[in-house]
């Protein structure tokens, strides 16, 4: 049974393991084929694929780049990009400059808005890479500064729209984000869909949207639906003609799903992985 797994986070971003570790959880949870899908950057794509090549394991190079769209930040995935395309890289580049001065944003806010104090400095010290803090770092702090229980209840109470901590940030372009992923010989996926909070006809416009510039993909399948949303997104990909995705959307054990331990994609979808040739090797329409 082929086992894939197309969007998990090292802490090359808000990850907590390291690239090479994220690969032997992976491999050790029986998945066959990973793809590392960081946020707005590639540098543990070259580790990851040394963990792959020693562990038997098809790696899938990939990247998630924030997108604003329709007053949102929604996430694209890039899979089997190039991560040394120039085009690629700088436009990466120039979303990791904006991240420290909203991390700086987000934590004026949590002191003005609810008195926590030194947020920025506790989500700096969460971040390997400190051109990438981001609020699940800032998340991580809160919890263990005693604000909230665990993670979930951190995005409830903290640091999105309405809440303490949250503040508008103008990331990249829709055309942008496909721009550059399609440049660099990469597909195009829509992230966790189910977690933004357009409403019918927005949704449609951006999934319309997205295929008029190229997008071919959209996440079905990941640790951000609930199982009752797997039908709805499924018909979605089908109805505008795109293929569909599966992926745990991983950050660290104990939040959230783990590596490769979703469900199959629904029978009728067809899965963005069809016909990639890295793949022949073990390639079975099914999935553990």
């Amino acid at each position: 049974m082929f086992n894939i797994d197309l969007h998990c986070h090292s802490n090359v971003s808000d990850g907590m393991l390291s690239p090479a570790e994220v690969v032997a959880r992976a491999a050790a949870n029986g998945v066959h084929a990973l793809a590392l899908t960081d946020h707005d950057d590639v540098a543990g794509i070259a580790a990851a694929q040394e963990a792959a090549d020693a562990a038997g394991l098809t790696l899938i190079p990939g990247v998630e780049i924030s997108v604003t769209w329709g007053g949102q930040t929604v996430h694209i995935v890039g899979l089997r990009i190039d991560p040394a395309h120039p085009g690629l890289a700088a436009g990466l580049a120039e979303i990791r400059r904006g991240r420290i001065e909203r991390a700086r944003r987000m934590s004026d806010d949590l002191a003005r808005s609810a008195g926590i104090v030194g947020a920025y400095e506790g989500a700096y010290d969460y971040a390997v890479n400190k051109q990438m803090v981001g609020r699940t770092h800032f998340a991580r702090w809160l919890v263990d500064r005693g604000h909230a229980p665990d993670i979930r209840s951190v995005f409830r109470r903290y640091l999105t729209r309405g809440n303490p901590g949250y503040v508008e940030h103008e990331w990249t372009s829709l055309e942008n984000a496909v721009g550059w992923i399609r440049a660099s010989g990469g597909m195009a996926v829509i992230a966790h869909p189910g977690r933004y909070t357009f409403n019918a006809r927005e949704q449609h416009l951006l999934l319309d949207a997205f295929r008029a510039l190229g997008g071919e993909g959209i996440e079905v399948i990941t640790g951000s639906h609930h199982p009752s949303e797997y039908g709805k997104w499924a018909d979605l990909a089908r109805a505008f003609g795109l293929k569909a995705s599966r992926g745990a959307d991983f950050h660290a054990p104990g939040e959230g799903v783990d590596i490769g331990r979703l469900p199959a994609l629904p029978h009728y979808c067809q899965p963005v992985w069809q016909g990639w040739p890295e793949l022949a090797p073990h390639f079975s329409p099914s999935l553990a």
